[in-house]
């Protein structure tokens, strides 16, 4: 059946959008996708880790020569895990048996075996990058696009990566970044006040882009924070970097990328304009913040805690990481997968519901076999992304 503009209507909605293995519609499309997997400093010469992204294991490791590489996560052999091996250059040997992949995923040792033997062996791998501070993988069938790269983060200054795991799907994440009127509630007691960015209710609104979506929340005196959203999963936004830094206006990107369809992981670059003197007293301050948040209890206990009803919100104001907390207390106290039945969108919620209608409109695309969007950032794109305070 045809709607009124002639089209048919979508087949498609949040509840494909929340799930990602590799037999979805959801899950073939997001490996379309580059993603941030790993912060590359966690990964040291010459070790391994197991990696879940989007419902699938991985071997990741980095080789003697400081190249990170991905492979399939068994050794073809007798299929044990392959990460438990050993490095060896910019190849990895099985623990179980000793058979030893390259970069390529050919065997090229198969000890005790004839001659020639390794050389009919060979199991995937993945086209594998850094970049930001961060190990990007495309997970995908056929030949990786172009990373897409992000100029305003390329220039100089002080720049760090992390990331951070929560407890529930990733598409809560993504419809949250629709959502610029929650930093009014869910952050009223956090650095987003000492920014005075949420004194008032700001009017959503925003658009599709070439790029994604661009987000504008206007408040009351005709401020305008314009947020892009790169798509599939990755929004841009400027805003001061620490508490006790509020002359200190940082650019940060992050990338949500699920593990499966009850856990994900987002990866955050941020980029602070600073240089001599003024950057390593910025370091020196960051590193006084990471020593004080490593003496701390884990973010993810306080936002169950909360959940559970043993603490409220408020008694977690002064911690440094209560940003992340808030996110994960109203995240999360959606469920592991929001319930889309129960749901009341209203008028605020336009961004969520535009974010719907293009996800839609694009597995739709990508069932049918017809042409997907070319979603552009490149640096054309990226460069005039700039964000109005």
């Amino acid at each position: 059946m045809m709607d009124q503009h002639g089209t048919a209507p979508a087949i498609f909605g949040p509840k494909d959008f929340v799930h990602t293995g590799p037999d979805t519609i959801m899950g073939r499309y997001m490996r379309l996708f580059w993603h941030p997997v790993y912060v590359g400093r966690d990964l040291k010469a010459g070790r391994a880790a197991p990696l879940r992204i989007m419902n699938e294991d991985y071997t990741l490791y980095r080789g003697q020569n400081g190249v990170a590489q991905i492979l399939a996560p068994r050794c073809a052999h007798r299929c044990t895990q392959l990460s438990t091996g050993w490095v060896e250059g910019g190849s990895i040997r099985c623990f179980y048996h000793g058979w030893k992949y390259d970069a390529s995923g050919q065997c090229t040792e198969a000890p005790a075996e004839r001659a020639g033997f390794a050389d009919n062996v060979r199991i995937r791998s993945y086209p594998t990058q850094e970049y930001l501070g961060l190990i990007f993988a495309y997970l995908g069938e056929g030949e990786a696009p172009p990373l897409p790269r992000y100029p305003v983060f390329d220039k100089p200054g002080v720049l760090s990566a992390s990331s951070y795991l929560r407890d529930c799907n990733c598409y809560n994440n993504l419809e949250s970044n629709m959502d610029s009127l929650h930093t009014s509630f869910v952050h009223r007691s956090s650095a987003f006040t000492t920014a005075g960015l949420n004194w008032a209710l700001p009017e959503i609104s925003g658009e599709e882009t070439g790029y994604g979506i661009v987000k504008h929340g206007t408040r009351p005196d005709g401020q305008d924070r314009r947020s892009p959203f790169f798509w599939p999963n990755a929004l841009y936004i400027r805003s001061s970097p620490e508490e006790g830094d509020p002359d200190v206006w940082a650019d940060h990107i992050g990338w949500r990328v699920p593990i499966d369809d009850e856990h994900h992981v987002s990866f955050t670059v941020n980029h602070v304009a600073l240089f001599g003197d003024d950057a390593e007293r910025y370091r020196e301050r960051q590193r006084q913040r990471r020593a004080r948040r490593e003496g701390l209890s884990d973010p993810r206990a306080e936002g169950q805690a909360v959940l559970r009803g043993e603490i409220q919100i408020d008694d977690l104001k002064d911690r440094p990481d209560i940003v992340n907390i808030q996110d994960y207390v109203a995240q999360v106290g959606q469920g592991v997968i929001a319930d889309f039945d129960h749901e009341r969108l209203g008028r605020s919620d336009v961004l969520v519901a535009l974010f719907r209608r293009i996800l839609a409109r694009e597995l739709q695309a990508f069932a049918e076999g017809r042409p997907l969007k070319k979603w552009d950032t490149s640096e054309e794109a990226s460069a005039s992304t700039g964000v109005k305070n």
